[in-house]
């Protein structure tokens, strides 16, 4: 079985700035892409930023220039450094990754259980 584990969430005041990680374990022959998608209470989950396997960054527009994600390949790990925050980024964040379990089979999406993040006026 495949986990992903979560941390970092918390309150923080507008401006203020918060770092999420994500670490994969579990039988893990390869992963792809890693990334971070957010879902605020009554809305879609959505893409905030993506690693492609091939190490491309990809933003959402609500969060380039704030918003920095980061891959460490061997910690099988992917982190979101988020500065200036806004009460418009309160949300709870998952982490989302699609992992390989054995060179025959095909990649997997995974997703955590989620971190609520809170952003204060």
């Amino acid at each position: 079985q495949v986990q992903l584990v979560e941390s970092g969430g918390g309150s923080v005041q507008a401006g203020g700035s918060l770092r999420l990680s994500c670490a994969a374990s579990g039988t893990i022959f390869s992963i792809g892409h890693m990334g971070w998608y957010r879902q605020a209470p009554g809305k879609q989950r959505e893409l905030v930023a993506v690693v492609t396997g091939g190490g491309q960054l990809i933003y959402d527009d609500s969060v380039k220039g704030r918003f920095t994600i980061s891959r460490d390949t061997a910690k099988n790990s992917v982190y979101l450094q988020m500065n200036s925050l806004k009460p418009e980024d309160t949300s709870v964040y998952y982490c989302n990754a699609n992992i390989r379990q054995r060179s025959f089979i095909a990649y997997t999406p995974y997703w955590g259980q989620g971190t609520q993040v809170t952003v204060s006026s």
